[in-house]
């Protein structure tokens, strides 16, 4: 004989409370790469020195080179038109200087450590770090374009121009920032990640018509400078904002389509290596 039992007088029946559904994956991505982006940011007011290479140095080279080099050089037009496209196309490249030092710092501070033991996507953690060197390097080039405008640089953006030159400077600065974090997890020391970045930047900068005519350079400077990369950006920048042909090699007389060709071959080597160097130091 089977006995039922009923509720005891006064007995509230407890009622299944309706929890929020679990955020997927890609969702909790989004989420948590936002936060890891707000976190970089609201620490920049407290260690300001931090933008000092996207903003003393902007000043710096602006000034400095269309003063002294300014009186010396002559160009087809005002050399602010022609200095500053290149110092643009400078600033998108020497951002992969600062974003391998400030990844250089995460890791070897113990910041990785701490978000490894959090129970976080390890994928928003390096889109994190990519997005807000992205913003600080944006800060510098407006930086750089305001100063050049101030100083009587005159661009051609009108036509569409300008959301060409936009779309540019932003797939420059991704394939850049994505040189410079993986550069950050190889190389562990800031010091050292600026130093070689530097090194290497600097010469490249020089050599790719920032300053002075590719076409006025001795034979093997101008055999180099004409296929390298940093050309390609900066005659891009220029052509767009100028209208102004450089020439003398293929990625010259085509200079837009080489910095689209250069940015995806860097995107599709340094974002693989990048992301198996970050799982592997990661675990």
């Amino acid at each position: 004989m089977t006995t039922i039992t009923s509720p005891a007088a006064g007995a509230v029946p407890r009622v299944a409370e309706a929890l929020p559904p679990r955020p997927g994956p890609f969702a909790r991505y989004l989420r948590e790469t936002a936060l890891l982006v707000g976190r970089g940011l609201r620490a920049i007011p407290r260690v300001p020195e931090r933008l000092s290479d996207v903003t003393i140095q902007p000043v710096m080279f602006t000034l400095l080179f269309l003063y002294v080099f300014g009186s010396a050089i002559h160009v087809h037009g005002t050399y602010q038109d022609y200095l500053l496209p290149g110092l643009l196309g400078q600033s998108v490249a020497f951002g992969a200087i600062g974003a391998g030092v400030a990844t250089s710092t995460d890791f070897s501070s113990g910041v990785v450590d701490r978000f490894r033991s959090l129970p976080v996507v390890r994928m928003s953690v390096i889109s994190a770090q990519v997005i807000g060197q992205i913003i600080e390097q944006i800060l510098g080039i407006v930086i750089v374009a305001a100063i050049g405008l101030g100083l009587g640089w005159r661009p051609h953006l009108g036509g569409g121009r300008a959301a060409e030159l936009v779309a540019l400077m932003l797939l420059g600065l991704l394939a850049f920032t994505w040189v410079g974090v993986l550069a950050g997890m190889l190389i562990r020391s800031s010091d050292a990640v600026q130093g070689i970045g530097f090194a290497v930047m600097l010469p490249l900068s020089f050599l790719a018509g920032t300053f002075v005519p590719i076409a006025g350079m001795k034979l093997v400077p101008r055999a180099i400078a004409e296929w390298d990369p940093l050309s390609a950006l900066v005659a891009a920048v220029r052509q767009v904002c100028q209208g102004t042909p450089s020439g003398g090699s293929l990625q010259l007389d085509h200079p837009v389509a080489a910095m689209i060709a250069w940015c995806a071959l860097i995107l599709a080597v340094c974002v693989p290596l990048a992301l198996r160097r970050f799982r592997t130091a990661s675990v």
